[in-house]
C-alpha cells in the first residue's frame, strides 16, 4: 500500500494538467468519491529543482509505487492543447 508522502508514478497521461504517464509526484492525501466510486489521490507535483508546481487529484488506480529498477528522466512541462 502506498503511504502518504510517498513518491508515486502516474500510470496514464493527465492531459488537463500537462502531466504524462511516468511522471513522478508525491501522494499528499486521499479523498473519498462523493458517490461511493473510486477514491481519489491528491498529488503534489514538483519540478526538477524540487519546487512545487501544482496539486492534482487522480483516481487511486492511476498511480503506482516507484520501483527499484526505474530511473528518473527530465522533460519540459508543456500544457496539452
Amino acid at each position: 500500500m502506498i503511504s502518504l508522502y510517498d513518491q508515486v508514478v502516474l500510470t496514464r497521461n493527465v492531459d488537463e494538467h500537462g502531466l504524462c504517464r511516468g511522471d513522478v509526484a508525491t501522494l499528499v492525501d486521499r479523498v473519498p468519491h462523493p458517490q461511493q466510486g473510486e477514491p481519489g489521490a491528491v498529488l503534489e507535483v514538483f519540478n526538477a529543482l524540487g519546487e512545487s508546481i501544482k496539486t492534482v487529484v487522480v483516481r487511486e488506480s492511476e498511480i503506482e509505487s516507484l520501483q527499484a529498477d526505474e530511473v528518473f528522466a527530465v522533460r519540459s512541462l508543456v500544457r496539452a492543447s
